[in-house]
Parts: C-alpha cells; sequence; structure tokens
C-alpha cells in the first residue's frame, strides 16, 4: 500500500511545481505621501494671444480718379462731406464733362450697405450711376455706351497710358541695332474706329509686306492694323521706345523723330 501512495505524491508534487513558478509576484502597493507633504503642481503658463489691429475705416472724401475701363478718358471726381438737398456734395475737374457728357447732371453722391455700394445723384436724388466696389478701394459701374466706368484711388495706380493724341505724329521704325528702316506717320484722320497709318517711300520689305493702314491706342499699347486684319502692337519700355510684342527673332522699335 506505501508503494503505491508514494509514486502517485511524487507525480503530484512534479506537475505542481511549474503552477507555482507561472504565478505572478504580489505587486507591492504604491508609496503613498505622508499626511504632512505638499504636492507641489507646475505653473502653466497661457501665452499671450495679440490680436491684429483693426484696420482703419476707409473714406471716400478726397479726390479719386474717374475712367472708362481702358483708362484712355480720365478725370478725377472730389467727394466732399458737406450736405447738399439729396446727398452730400461732389465736383468734378475742369474738362471732365467733355470725355463724359452725363456727369453734367450729377450733383450729389452717397453711400450705403456697408459701404460696399457708391451711387451718384442728379439733382432730384435719382441715381445716374452705381457703383459697386469688386476690389479695395475700386469701384464699378456699367454705363449704357460707355462700358464699365471705374472710381479708384488715384495713389495705388500707376500712369495713366497714353492717349491717341499723345501719339500721333511722325514715327520711325528701327531694328534692335538701331538702324533705321521705316519713316512713317500716325495721323488723326479717323478711320472708322481707328485713325489713318502714313508709311513714307523706301521702307524696308518687310514693312511694306505688312503694309500698314490704320492705327489706335489700344490699353495703352499702339496698335498698326493692314488692311488685311493682321496687326503689329507695341508697348511702350525705356527710353521713349516703344517695343513690338510678342518678341521675334527679328525685333523692331518704333521710336518719334
Amino acid at each position: 500500500m506505501v508503494r503505491g501512495v508514494l509514486p502517485a505524491l511524487i507525480v503530484l508534487i512534479a506537475c505542481a511545481s511549474p503552477l507555482c513558478a507561472q504565478q505572478a509576484p504580489a505587486t507591492s502597493a504604491p508609496e503613498t505621501n505622508a499626511p504632512d507633504q505638499k504636492v507641489t503642481m507646475p505653473e502653466v503658463t497661457t501665452p499671450e494671444v495679440t490680436m491684429p489691429a483693426a484696420p482703419a475705416p476707409r473714406t471716400m472724401i478726397g479726390s479719386w480718379e474717374f475712367s472708362n475701363a481702358d483708362r484712355e478718358k480720365i478725370c478725377t471726381v472730389t467727394f466732399q462731406n458737406e450736405s447738399n438737398k439729396v446727398g452730400k456734395r461732389l465736383s468734378f475737374n475742369q474738362g471732365c464733362a467733355e470725355n463724359f457728357p452725363f456727369i453734367r447732371d450729377i450733383v450729389a453722391w452717397s453711400q450705403g450697405g456697408g459701404s460696399d455700394f457708391l451711387r451718384l445723384l442728379d439733382a432730384r436724388g435719382n441715381s445716374v450711376l452705381d457703383f459697386s466696389e469688386v476690389e479695395t478701394g475700386i469701384f464699378e459701374a456699367p454705363k449704357p455706351g460707355e462700358g464699365v466706368l471705374f472710381i479708384q484711388n488715384p495713389t495705388d495706380l500707376g500712369p495713366a497710358p497714353k492717349t491717341a493724341d499723345q501719339i500721333k505724329g511722325d514715327w520711325t521704325v528701327i531694328r534692335r541695332t538701331g538702324k533705321a528702316i521705316c519713316a512713317l506717320t500716325l495721323s488723326d484722320e479717323a478711320a472708322g474706329e481707328e485713325f489713318v497709318v502714313r508709311v513714307q517711300p523706301g521702307c524696308d520689305p518687310v514693312v511694306v509686306r505688312f503694309a500698314p493702314a490704320t492705327w489706335q491706342m489700344d490699353r495703352g499699347e499702339i496698335v498698326l492694323r493692314a488692311t488685311n486684319g493682321q496687326s503689329w502692337r507695341f508697348e511702350e519700355g525705356d527710353n521713349k521706345r516703344w517695343q513690338r510684342i510678342p518678341l521675334t527673332a527679328s525685333p523692331l522699335l518704333m521710336v518719334r523723330k
């Protein structure tokens, strides 16, 4: 009987040993601070937020440029703070009515709708032009027979483009080397909506083949046009020279005589 029990005990002890080895050791409880010990928390600094300054309110009082879309017709309108019967007073510079005859009816201005809308009024308070602010400091209004008109702050604009009156006269076409190849006259004789070009004898074949017949100013550029519809465009460059654009392998320039 003892012999049977002893082997059984040995097997039981052998099987129990791995179970003991797999038991996780007891974790000790975390140490706690003594009752009289104070806990110091780190200070958290909130970064100071600087708000951008509010933009200064814009005012219409003062002088502004009044023009058509191409800025070939330009004058000055001055908005005043004094009131009359229908709104606030304004004035146009001398000669403005020659470019824009309808402004003779304008006697006042008003602004509303969060200053995005500007109205130019006649003596009865009726609106002659309704301008909307399309960009900061740029107002535009459609006008039948005139296209789109603009009121802009002149300090934000570059010089006005040249007009036909400033461009008309005698010119020389030259190559980049400075060699003159043609003399021509940009006349003030009307040919439809353009003006007549007079080409002088002895011009280089490149000009003769092109055969400019009319000219006009378009967005500040001189446009020479042939009877077949082809055109040469010249933009103003340095030293009062006008460069043909786009550039070609044989650049041409126009200079005054």
